[in-house]
């Protein structure tokens, strides 16, 4: 078995047969002292000639994308899959933070060029079309994660965090939210769908770790944030005068 190479907050780790790897809070791979996240959250083995990965906690689960972004997978606890990409990226939510970090293979059991549905919860990720004030909100989210020069770790406003970012209202951004975890939720993105055991502050969570892992927003979006204030100004300006 090739080893395996992992970049957490710019620093790498190795895994090597035959020994297991994990990540959480007390782990191989420490990834914060959060109180939300597992001490074992994740386990990177080898089974059947193959690396995979796992998750081993009770409660949160990861988003999985190749490199391309084409291919996400929720990785729910309990389940796991096949480490077949020579690049993966991870991302998960404990508490108010989002943290990322890359697996990097030297097999490529599978054609990032030609992505097909997959197995073990593997989705082709078909285009998206965002209104803009969507696409900002999403922004407004995810700039934290966005932000970062290398994968690692981004906090996440709250409701009222966003909303102020945006100079909006918080009945306009919880109907904006709505609409766009709505759109989401119709083509099959778990996680966003409203109702019991499914809080706002969830919901928030796992649209950033989607629109992020498969590249739904990106740093080359972050404009739209100076933009909006550019506006805002603007017209506030152009009021004053009037």
């Amino acid at each position: 078995m090739k080893p395996l190479k992992i970049e957490f907050c710019g620093e790498w780790y190795e895994v090597t047969h035959p020994q297991d790897f994990h990540i959480g809070r007390e782990s191989d791979l420490v990834i914060d002292d959060n109180p939300y996240l597992h001490r074992r959250f994740l386990r990177i083995y080898e089974d059947f000639g193959m690396w995979w990965l796992s998750n081993v906690g009770n409660l949160l689960s990861a988003t999985v994308t190749d490199a391309t972004g084409q291919v996400q997978a929720w990785l729910a606890p309990g389940a796991r899959l096949p480490i077949v990409f020579p690049q993966m990226q991870v991302l998960f939510s404990a508490g108010s933070t989002t943290y990322e970090f890359t697996i990097f293979s030297a097999e490529d059991y599978f054609s990032t060029s030609s992505a097909m549905a997959g197995s073990g919860g593997s989705t082709t990720i078909e285009p998206v079309a965002l209104t803009s004030t969507q696409r900002l909100l999403i922004v407004s989210l995810a700039e934290g994660v966005l932000r970062q020069s290398s994968p690692g770790r981004g906090e996440i406003p709250t409701s009222a965090e966003a909303a102020a970012r945006l100079h909006w209202s918080m009945t306009t951004f919880n109907r904006k939210l709505d609409n766009v975890c709505d759109k989401l939720d119709k083509i099959g993105v778990q996680g966003l769908r409203g109702g019991k055991g499914n809080l706002a502050t969830n919901r928030r969570l796992r649209l950033v770790e989607y629109a992020v892992a498969t590249r739904l927003v990106s740093q080359d979006d972050l404009y739209l944030l100076a933009k909006n204030d550019a506006d805002v100004a603007a017209k506030a300006e152009s009021d004053r005068v009037g």
